[in-house]
């Protein structure tokens, strides 16, 4: 049995601001998590890519608001930030300028 990945352990490097913040990108870090994880199989965000976050930012969130969308946004930036890959792109037709591993 694998133990779960503990996402507050993974963000504590690069989280700031109030503890409401803080834990609003732990909750919202979870919640791609596990959407990520139920449609792909992904567990952890080492194993994530571009595709993965812009799925779940532009149809997992669709029916939510722009601020919600918003709010994922600068969380999904801060997962980047972790994982070292400091290009994330939203749309899919935008050209990375980051380096594929």
């Amino acid at each position: 049995m694998s133990r779960e990945f503990d996402m507050s352990l993974f963000l504590s490097g690069v989280l700031r601001g109030s503890t409401s913040t803080q834990q609003r990108h732990i909750r919202q870090a979870k919640i791609m998590q596990l959407a990520i994880q139920q449609r792909w199989q992904r567990d952890n965000p080492w194993t994530w890519k571009n595709k993965h976050a812009r799925w779940f930012l532009a149809h997992y969130l669709k029916n939510h608001s722009a601020e919600t969308r918003y709010y994922y946004q600068l969380t999904a930036h801060l997962i980047w930030k972790r994982i070292g890959n400091s290009q994330l792109c939203f749309a899919p037709s935008t050209p990375c300028r980051h380096h594929h591993r």
